[in-house]
């Protein structure tokens, strides 16, 4: 079961390490990882994805509450939320008829071409990570020089706050 975790976090030195810490000494896995201070330059929000059984999620939340610089920790993935990624890929485009060809796939999964040279394309495309992960799938393999992710960034919908 994949859960997405926001936590607000103290923004000072070693509160990403220790977070990081608590999963690898405990063997679970970080599939995604976002961090970055919010509108309080002293607090960073942490966007963290992970997996496992429901026991082993439930074991993550409460190791991470008894963490000293987490301020608080939220299972986005249990209410409604919204969340997005971003792609940059790197492609081969080097025919008019495969840049054209191109140009239309990217309008269709409704991205952005960032750059062009003679040969590439760089192409930027936010989203669910399914649908990154389907103009992925999509795009012919052979095709991509280069792919970058950010990883998932989320928040909660509705008028609250964390």
């Amino acid at each position: 079961m994949r859960q997405i975790l926001s936590l607000l976090l103290e923004n000072h030195t070693g509160s990403l390490s220790r977070v990081a810490g608590l999963f690898s000494a405990r063997a679970f896995n970080i599939e995604s990882l976002t961090v970055a201070a919010t509108e309080d330059p002293t607090i960073s929000r942490m966007t963290l994805v992970t997996s496992g059984s429901p026991e082993v999620l439930e074991q993550i939340f409460k190791q991470l509450n008894k963490l000293i610089d987490v301020i608080k920790v939220v299972q986005l993935s249990n209410g409604p939320h919204v969340e997005r990624e971003l792609l940059m890929l790197k492609l081969r485009a080097e025919s008019s008829a495969q840049r054209a060809e191109l140009k239309n796939f990217v309008d269709i999964f409704r991205g952005r071409i960032v750059d062009v040279t003679d040969t590439t394309y760089v192409v930027e495309l936010t989203g669910t990570t399914a649908k990154l992960d389907a103009f992925v799938e999509a795009t012919d393999t052979h095709n991509i020089i280069e792919a970058v992710r950010t990883g998932v960034s989320g928040i909660a919908r509705g008028d609250k706050g964390m």
